[in-house]
């Protein structure tokens, strides 16, 4: 059976030409010409009815994959998305996520700073929109900072849970740094060791022998902290550890 699809968000900070929401996971950002299906974008433009029809608009600012959850920045007016476009191309929206990782790190911090590819263009890879860290890669650079460690037991693996600060932003660029570092995501399907976990999910969906492989049905990967400049300040938007990552490490 399919990963149901939750259109749920909330607001986290909003004025007069900005708006940042809560994402949850399995939503998606923004339609796309496969799916026909609720996403972020149709939400927020609900919210936003009024304004839309007095000459305001929806832009999505920074994108998350559908499972990943957490802050997505939105203008609301023209003026707003191309100053906050100029923000983001010159690097001045600071990005920070949680993440539930396989294993307990040996390090208390690293950085990681492999170029990133798309695995075909090496490699032999069943997975077409996989990435990995190869030398003929666009430079990225991810540091890493170990807030939690969870021994493991006679059911779960030990885990940890890690703040991911990325100073670029290429596809994948956190799951892809984690995998090459020995510690993938919980629950990611692509990067997690196995690319049968991603292609049995899109032959048969979310299964019962999947969830006893993957123990999560998202990759456990939240964006927690968003800090952009607007009109002459700082703003600082922050959310929680979600419930079914935080569950992980109980």
């Amino acid at each position: 059976m399919p990963i149901a699809v939750v259109p749920e968000f909330r607001v986290l900070y909003e004025d007069e030409g900005v708006l940042a929401v809560d994402k949850a996971a399995p939503l998606l950002t923004h339609p796309t010409g496969e799916k026909n299906e609720p996403t972020l974008w149709h939400g927020v433009r609900e919210l936003l009815a009024f304004e839309l029809a007095t000459g305001g608009q929806v832009s999505l600012i920074n994108r998350l994959d559908r499972e990943t959850s957490g802050i997505v920045l939105i203008a609301k007016t023209a003026e707003a998305a191309a100053e906050l476009g100029k923000a983001m191309m010159a690097r001045q929206l600071h990005k920070e996520y949680y993440c539930v990782v396989q294993g307990s790190p040996a390090w208390h911090a690293a950085c990681c700073a492999e170029p990133i590819t798309r695995m075909e263009s090496v490699a032999e890879t069943r997975i077409h929109i996989r990435q990995c860290c190869h030398p003929s890669g666009k430079p990225c650079r991810t540091e890493f900072e170990v807030l939690e460690r969870r021994a493991g037991n006679s059911l779960t693996p030990p885990m940890a849970l890690l703040r991911c600060r990325p100073h670029t932003g290429r596809m994948h660029q956190i799951r892809v740094h984690l995998a090459h570092l020995g510690y993938p995501l919980v629950g990611d399907k692509i990067y997690g060791g196995d690319e049968r976990n991603y292609l049995d999910f899109i032959d048969c969906g979310w299964t019962p022998e999947l969830a006893a492989r993957l123990l999560l049905p998202r990759h456990a990967l939240h964006a927690c902290r968003l800090r952009f400049p607007w009109r002459g300040s700082t703003v600082t938007v922050e959310s929680p550890l979600p419930a079914d990552m935080a569950a992980l490490l109980r």
